[in-house]
């Protein structure tokens, strides 16, 4: 799993990579006041954050927090959850 959140941060440009970073830290320690978070439709334990055209897309219940997929928003950002 690793290696594929790797390979989607490589895809982004510097900025947005630090950008991507500083979201997965916030929500990771819960510091979610003032990011959009919402819960994705169909899915219980499926969120995403957004910030522009970026979208982290993640699974988190009391005890993980597991991320998806990171991409910017285009037609399969949200295909095969």
């Amino acid at each position: 799993m690793a290696d594929k959140i790797k390979k989607l941060l490589a895809k982004l440009k510097s900025q947005e990579r630090e950008l991507v970073k500083l979201l997965i830290l916030r929500v990771k320690l819960d510091d979610t006041l003032g990011l959009d978070i919402k819960q994705l439709k169909g899915h219980s334990d499926l969120f995403r954050v957004r910030k522009g055209r970026l979208r982290i897309v993640f699974r988190k219940d009391a005890n993980s927090f597991l991320i998806v997929r990171i991409d910017r928003r285009n037609e399969k950002t949200y295909k095969d959850l």
